[in-house]
């Protein structure tokens, strides 16, 4: 009962000679992996086993969605981060240009700016940053409602991205199902 989970993959599927050049040409990034999209490819395919050249064409979408999917959270994690050092650099704001008079606090913004680099660079200066906000009340979870603020547009727009990479990913996979059911109830006539 307590064993571990343990996922038995199928072996790499292998489309028909002729169907390879169906394959579509995956769109990568910069600094995406061809060798894991064609892992996530032949791990999708190799789940679906596609039984004709129509599912072997829909499976080649469904993981081209997977992929798809895959790299909208990315993306959206990486908004998170990019937006966490304006947060930062908000709460210290609120820290630091508090009496300040308006001719110093270009120069005190020039400074708050250089703290966030270090933060996001420095782990040691990181850590100095983050116990200083702390002492004013900024814990973690004040930074992230704070990101979460800043990014609530964008972080929609990806939410948006995968779930409907998802619904026409979960439609495509139906649609193999429904072929499949289809061919057994005529068979089975």
């Amino acid at each position: 009962m307590n064993a571990p989970f343990q996922i038995a993959l199928r072996p790499s599927y292998v489309a028909p000679e002729e169907l390879e050049v169906l394959r579509p040409e995956p769109l990568l990034l910069p600094g995406e992996s061809r060798e894991q999209y064609d892992a996530l490819q032949r791990i999708v395919l190799g789940d679906i086993a596609p039984r004709s050249a129509i599912e072997c064409l829909l499976a080649f979408d469904v993981a081209e969605l997977s992929w798809e999917i895959r790299r909208y959270r990315s993306l959206r994690h990486k908004l998170l981060e990019a937006f966490r050092h304006r947060a930062v650099e908000r709460a210290l704001s609120q820290i630091d240009l508090v009496g300040i008079d308006d001719r110093t606090k270009q120069l005190a913004r020039a400074h708050i700016a250089k703290n966030v680099v270090d933060w996001r660079v420095n782990p040691k200066a990181a850590a100095e940053i983050d116990r200083r906000l702390l002492a004013y009340g900024f814990d973690q979870t004040s930074i992230s409602m704070e990101v979460y603020l800043q990014v609530r547009e964008q972080y929609a727009f990806f939410e948006g991205l995968i779930n409907s990479a998802s619904l026409h990913r979960f439609n495509l996979l139906r649609e193999i199902t429904r072929g499949r059911f289809a061919k057994t109830a005529n068979l089975a006539r």
